[in-house]
């Protein structure tokens, strides 16, 4: 027997392979057989319905807002985090990785809690005429506040490995800091930040829970594609529902494949590195 390949290790792959297979792969094909049986013309008359169609704007709406704001975000946080020691520095990590570990529902009740009718800041925006809980200004809060961590997770482990003797360095030959962090520190993680800011947009665009909190669910103006899913599929409009659902499923996956291309590069540039070293 090989003991590269022990019997043991071997009967965990498969196992793995197989929860793999019955609980991922399995739906994932299930949804995209049913949406393609039935028929292309069907599928595709699915996206002429105007509520469905808002809701895709809608979606791309939020994800073209929350993307860029946790991606600046998130960059600022992780180098604060990763370059410099200070008293509650693991108290703002532990907060950063909240919107993680407490229910989606409840990221969208927070936003009930401070803008809603009996809200905190109720009266303020009351006076300034803005709605915030149930349009897309609360959609947005609570895609913001549950995208948030991505791009962090992504980036702290990798600057903290890295070190600053690089940034140090530019500082000492007369680099401004702006200047070092454009050369220097972008440079050094901008793959990471790409795998960060993809999975944040897919998290954006299929997140469910905390928005069908503030959206009011109203047709046509905050559904977005989730909810829209979710909606079709209660009127008993299965083929729309399960095209749309194809249609999320297909970014996701779209997604993961630029993901993995992008940890294949950086791999790739990794070793060469180590090679040349």
């Amino acid at each position: 027997m090989n003991p590269r390949f022990p019997p043991v290790p071997i009967v965990a792959v498969l196992a793995a392979l197989a929860a793999l297979g019955g609980l991922v792969l399995l739906p994932v094909a299930a949804l995209f057989a049913e949406a393609a049986g039935q028929g292309l013309g069907r599928a595709l008359a699915a996206f002429d319905d105007p509520d469905s169609l808002a809701a895709i704007r809608l979606t791309l709406l939020v994800a073209a807002i929350s993307v860029p704001v946790n991606t600046l975000g998130g960059l600022a946080a992780s180098w604060c985090i990763a370059r410099f020691r200070f008293t509650g520095r693991g108290v703002l990590l532990t907060f950063i990785e909240l919107p993680l570990s407490v229910s989606p529902v409840i990221s969208g009740l927070v936003w009930v809690l401070l803008f809603g009718a009996q809200g905190w800041f109720a009266p303020a925006v009351d006076r300034l005429g803005v709605q915030v809980i149930f349009a897309t200004p609360g959609l947005v809060l609570a895609t913001l506040f549950v995208t948030f961590p991505f791009v962090v997770r992504q980036l702290v482990p990798l600057m903290q490995a890295q070190g600053s003797e690089e940034e140090e360095a530019a500082l000492t030959l007369g680099a401004s800091p702006w200047r070092m962090f454009w050369h220097v520190t972008l440079p050094n993680v901008r793959w990471a930040l790409l795998q960060g800011v993809l999975l944040l947009n897919a998290r954006a665009m299929g997140e469910f829970g905390a928005v069908t909190v503030v959206s009011g669910r109203i047709r046509g103006q905050t559904l977005t594609m989730p909810l829209q899913i979710e909606a079709l599929y209660n009127d008993f409009q299965a083929p729309a529902a399960f095209a749309m659902a194809g249609l999320l499923a297909l970014l996701a996956l779209v997604t993961l494949a630029a993901r993995a291309w992008l940890e294949w590069h950086t791999r790739r540039g990794t070793d060469k590195t180590m090679a040349t070293a």
